[in-house]
């Protein structure tokens, strides 16, 4: 059974693995290594979690164990549309995914979001993302194009 809660303190460190997890890599290409999530671009996503008031974090538990996670935080990250709109990260682990947990996360996370009174949450994500059809599910709507990505919103 799938548990959707928020997460605990004890358990922030794992959103460097989720956040890893949610590195799109297309068919074909090799894995980045692990490090990448140091980068400063992905580090906006995880630094400090918690420590800001924008910050939210919903897990995905199966059995006593965090499969996924969907955080959104106001951050000057690829899905940036201003400093009132939270952008969302999204991820499972591989052997998780394709059962409608992420879809669980999505529409718990944004019926969050609504109930804290934001107007609305964006992310990015690459056209050939398999999770571009669970966004677009979720009323995400496309408001740029950045060639192989697009900027999402999705009015609350």
């Amino acid at each position: 059974m799938t548990l959707i809660r928020e997460i605990r303190p004890e358990e922030i460190p794992a959103l460097d693995d989720f956040l890893y997890e949610a590195i799109f890599i297309p068919e074909g290409f090799p894995l980045p290594p692990r490090s990448i999530i140091e980068n400063e671009d992905l580090q906006v996503y995880v630094r400090d979690f918690g420590k800001e008031p924008d910050d939210r974090c919903l897990v995905a538990d199966v059995d006593g164990k965090v499969v996924g996670a969907v955080w959104t935080r106001i951050m000057d990250d690829y899905g940036h549309i201003d400093n009132h709109t939270p952008s969302l990260a999204i991820s499972l682990y591989k052997e998780y995914r394709s059962r409608g947990i992420g879809t669980q996360l999505m529409r718990r996370m944004l019926e969050k979001l609504k109930a804290d009174g934001y107007q609305s949450v964006s992310l990015s994500v690459q056209k050939a993302n398999f999770a571009l059809q669970m966004y677009r599910k979720a009323g995400f709507l496309p408001v740029a194009d950045h060639g192989d990505e697009l900027l999402m919103v999705c009015r609350l």
